[in-house]
């Protein structure tokens, strides 16, 4: 059986790869036997794929890592000592999953380990960008600091999402109540009319005798449609959890009119934000952008960043590379970096077009509400109008014979 591993050399390189071995502990017994110390091993058969769904139930919410985060950031500024630190963290948080993290990281750190080398061997929990924030701030000696630009990241973080959620309730809301209106026009009306239509031998309208159609077919085949409803959901579910899935996911959310500019102002401030923090925190600027593409939460993105970096890497202007890529960095982030770049005084910029978009992000995510809620009514009124159209002209038209 084969297995995949992470784990660091006695001088603190990392190291992945694969190993052959019976079972885990085999797997974790030879790698110990090379003088590796194991951050991660696990099978490196296909994923199952309920493992998504598993995955919706064990995890770390953003905000439980926040005000983790906010905690650890203040109590360090406060210079309490690090394993105090951890046990007064302990005893706060609520996150079970957190909490035995938490004791874990502690458990290690007692055991030699330093911060981000515990931190790292709690996979899923903590990025990598804040796994590295964390290990240059061990470097240049800026814990607390680089704690808070983690606690400010993660707040901006939830308070973005919250917003877009709260957004997206009301549409929601809207669009069941009117699946459920409709599904019970086409499934309880439209049957009890129809034999008032057969009766009289009229020409039906096309748009009734769809909706006629579609009564009839879900009263006799219901069990069908649910079944076909279920596996549709399943298989398109399944479909975007996977590499190819999210990729098409995350270019679909980048191209769709209104929203997608969203969502580009969204990855850019992340992007500027990310790369400036890891710059300031002593980081090259070759991995803060690697690293920062990584933590943007997009595919596409992630890949054209990684692009970027190695051309940086072989010698060329980041600036120049994002004017490349005007379609998802607009002419003014390539401008500013470029004056970034001339001054020598990159991190600052990049700060700067990190402000103007957090500032455009909040601003498009307070009127998104305003703008969804009259698109949105004028399309359900249209639907509805047409729903009851299939019925009334009927009606009418019968009426008008006698």
């Amino acid at each position: 059986m084969k297995f995949r591993y992470n784990a660091r050399t006695q001088q603190g390189e990392l190291q992945t790869g694969f190993v052959e071995a019976t079972n885990r502990e085999a797997a974790a017994g030879i790698l110990t036997g090379h003088n590796l110390f194991v951050l991660s091993l696990e099978s490196s058969e296909k994923r199952h794929r309920y493992d998504f769904i598993t995955g919706i139930f064990n995890r770390v919410k953003i905000s439980d890592l926040m005000i983790f985060t906010r905690q650890f950031a203040t109590l360090m500024e406060s210079k309490v000592p690090l394993n105090t630190v951890l046990k007064t963290l302990y005893k706060q948080t609520n996150n079970q999953i957190l909490k035995e993290a938490v004791f874990q990281i502690s458990s290690d750190i007692g055991a030699g380990l330093s911060l981000s080398q515990a931190m790292e061997r709690q996979k899923g929990i903590f990025s990598e960008f804040y796994l590295n924030m964390i290990r240059s701030a061990e470097i240049t000696g800026r814990l607390e600091e680089a704690a808070q630009f983690l606690a400010d990241y993660l707040e901006k973080e939830s308070i973005w999402k919250s917003k877009i959620r709260s957004a997206m309730i009301y549409p929601v809301i809207v669009i069941i109540m009117f699946i459920a209106v409709a599904g019970i026009m086409v499934v309880v009306v439209f049957p009890q009319i129809a034999p008032v239509f057969e009766e009289t031998g009229m020409d039906l309208p096309v748009l009734t005798k769809i909706f006629l159609g579609a009564g009839s077919f879900i009263i006799q085949w219901w069990w069908a449609v649910l079944l076909i409803l279920a596996v549709f959901i399943f298989v398109i579910a399944d479909y975007f959890h996977t590499p190819e899935g999210e990729a098409v996911l995350d270019e679909i959310s980048v191209k769709v009119p209104i929203i997608g500019n969203l969502f580009k102002k969204l990855y850019i401030s992340r992007f500027a934000e990310s790369t400036n923090i890891l710059i300031k925190g002593g980081i090259p600027i070759t991995q803060a952008i690697g690293i920062s593409a990584n933590a943007i939460g997009n595919v596409v993105y992630r890949d054209i960043l990684l692009e970027m970096a190695e051309g940086v890497r072989g010698g060329e202007l980041l600036s120049d590379l994002l004017a490349k890529n005007e379609y998802y960095f607009p002419i003014l982030v390539s401008q500013m970096v470029a004056i970034g770049e001339g001054t020598g005084r990159l991190d600052y910029i990049l700060s700067k077009v990190s402000d103007f978009y957090t500032r455009e992000v909040n601003d498009a995510l307070n009127n998104l509400v305003e703008l969804i809620q009259p698109i949105l009514i004028a399309g359900i009124g249209v639907l509805i109008g047409l729903l009851f159209a299939s019925i009334l002209i009927p009606i009418y038209n019968l009426a008008q014979a006698f």
